[in-house]
């Protein structure tokens, strides 16, 4: 059938991801940096990702396509949202205790207070949420800026992920989070590279779409390893 469909112009995209974030229908995906339409029965052209793009790279083209499959749609929403049918010990959820004294002086005893520290693995309902200085933080950072332990994950919890690489919905995650805990603040440490504004800008949606109104600060670090701001 003719419809209306949207179009990625690759060479405008800058990979962000955000776009992939908008898109509710799950139609979009990031491959090899770049935004993809990967399924055009998923795509339901309302432009959801339209005005999301910071580099206008995406526009509607009117051409033969699949119709828009609602129902698929939704089985797969249902699928990312199911329980994993094996209890993998790495998906438990845990507090860990304070670190005690170090051994010796060569070690410094690490800050993590929780685990999973992978947003999509964490549970929604984490008993560690409760009452919790939340840190979501891309993966790049804590490479990058030498004392991320006692700077940013000191006495919080810690979530991580990387919106260019995870095919997951961060904002509708961490919606949750915010919606079902008591999160008393977020900070967002974020690398300056363009694919990780799509990170702060999950939790900026989330923090609007949960109801909530929680203290967020948001920490970018230059590839130098330097804070920017």
């Amino acid at each position: 059938m003719i419809r209306k469909i949207i179009v990625i112009d690759e060479e405008k995209c800058n990979g962000c991801g955000i776009c992939a974030e908008a898109c509710h229908e799950g139609a979009i995906g990031m491959v090899g940096g770049k935004a993809k339409l990967l399924r055009e029965d998923y795509c339901d052209g309302l432009g959801d990702c339209l005005p999301a793009c910071p580099k206008n790279a995406i526009s509607f083209e009117e051409r033969e396509a699949p119709a828009y499959n609602e129902a698929a749609v939704l089985a797969a929403k249902q699928a990312k949202q199911a329980p994993a049918s094996c209890s993998c010990p790495g998906t438990i959820s845990r507090a860990i205790s304070a670190p005690s004294a170090s051994g010796t002086a060569a070690e410094v005893p690490s800050q993590l207070r929780n685990f999973p520290v992978q947003i999509k693995l964490a549970a929604v309902n984490a008993p560690f949420f409760d009452g919790a200085d939340l840190l979501i933080a891309a993966d790049c950072t804590a490479y990058a800026y030498g004392n991320f332990h006692s700077r940013f994950m000191k006495n919080r919890v810690t979530l991580i992920g990387c919106p260019k690489l995870d095919s997951v919905n961060y904002a509708e995650k961490l919606a949750g989070i915010f919606a079902e805990n008591n999160i008393r603040s977020v900070t967002v440490v974020r690398m300056e590279v363009p694919c990780c504004g799509g990170l702060s800008q999950a939790v900026q949606t989330a923090l609007k779409n949960s109801g909530k109104d929680i203290p967020c600060e948001i920490i970018t670090i230059a590839t130098n390893g330097t804070i920017r701001n």
